[in-house]
């Protein structure tokens, strides 16, 4: 898949691109500071977004940060990381920012890692980047048990409604964008919360935006992640399925009709049959006690075989 951004002359070489950085604030007021003052000179606006933070982290910033790229929004009631991310979003890309990366303020994303992040996007090779913690296996090593294993079962899933194979951490939000595909996304549309991140994808992939793993590793101290990984499973599984009916609908039936589109069709509808036909033979085994004959199992197979291929 071809960046739709690589032949824009936003990304031809002609001037350097101006950075902006997000970072959502809710219970970061520890870290926050150190934050940004890591943040280095390739970024020229700071966009520190107060989600309605019980610790007013946004007002400690303004009365304790003296870097003067930093800007800071209120949100007046809490939107949610992914509702605190857009409201930085949108002001970055009015005030002329060609390229937004959205930063946590607990110090898990090291502000360093910058230049890398963004690097596909100034090449004109991805239009969206996102952190990889699992490509290093020290970073692996030192990612506590139950969010690794909550974040290789949200990867799993994730292929599957955003389309895109090759990528994994979903829920990593260390993200890089060009000003160009947040101005064609819905952000109104976006998950609010925890979502956002697996949401995003959906949505990138349906505007054909080409987007890149940057393995990237992970730093784990004092802070408190508000997202538990296993009891968003659930919820996370739900909207992933939704979003993968989605996906498919937009791009196999409703933008273009192929044989793709007529095989899954034809697949669902032998899938469907093969379950009916096997289920049947089964409950009408157990109340009579006659075995099925092997060619009932074996239409049954057959069907599903067909479905699967």
């Amino acid at each position: 898949m071809k960046s739709h951004l690589k032949d824009s002359e936003a990304l031809s070489g002609n001037g350097r691109q101006s950075v902006a950085v997000v970072i959502p604030c809710y219970g970061v007021r520890n870290h926050i500071l150190g934050v940004i003052s890591a943040i280095g000179p390739e970024v020229q606006a700071i966009y520190v977004v107060d989600d309605a933070c019980f610790e007013q982290t946004g007002r400690y910033v303004s009365e304790k940060c003296d870097d003067s790229r930093v800007r800071v929004l209120f949100n007046g009631e809490n939107r949610g990381v992914g509702g605190a991310t857009i409201a930085g979003y949108r002001q970055a890309v009015s005030d002329g920012a060609d390229i937004v990366v959205k930063l946590d303020g607990d110090g898990q994303m090291d502000p360093k890692h910058i230049p890398i992040l963004i690097s596909p996007i100034i090449n004109g090779i991805a239009d969206y980047t996102k952190g990889n913690r699992f490509y290093y296996l020290e970073g692996v090593q030192q990612m506590p048990l139950v969010r690794l294993l909550g974040n290789a079962a949200l990867s799993f899933i994730a292929k599957f409604s955003s389309g895109y194979w090759d990528i994994f951490d979903p829920t990593n939000g260390f993200t890089a964008v060009h000003s160009k595909v947040v101005e064609h996304l819905p952000l109104e549309k976006v998950d609010n919360r925890y979502f956002f991140e697996s949401d995003m994808l959906f949505r990138l992939n349906i505007i054909r935006a080409v987007v890149m793993d940057v393995p990237l590793p992970a730093r784990y101290a004092d802070e408190k992640s508000n997202l538990n990984v296993f009891r968003s499973i659930p919820e996370f599984a739900c909207k992933h399925v939704r979003n993968t009916l989605k996906r498919i609908f937009y791009n196999y039936y409703l933008r273009d009709f192929s044989a793709m589109s007529l095989g899954l069709l034809l697949g669902l509808l032998a899938l469907s049959i093969g379950m009916i036909v096997g289920s049947t033979a089964w409950v009408t085994s157990v109340r009579t006690g006659v075995v099925a004959t092997s060619g009932t199992v074996m239409l049954a197979a057959l069907r599903r075989w067909w479905a699967s291929s």
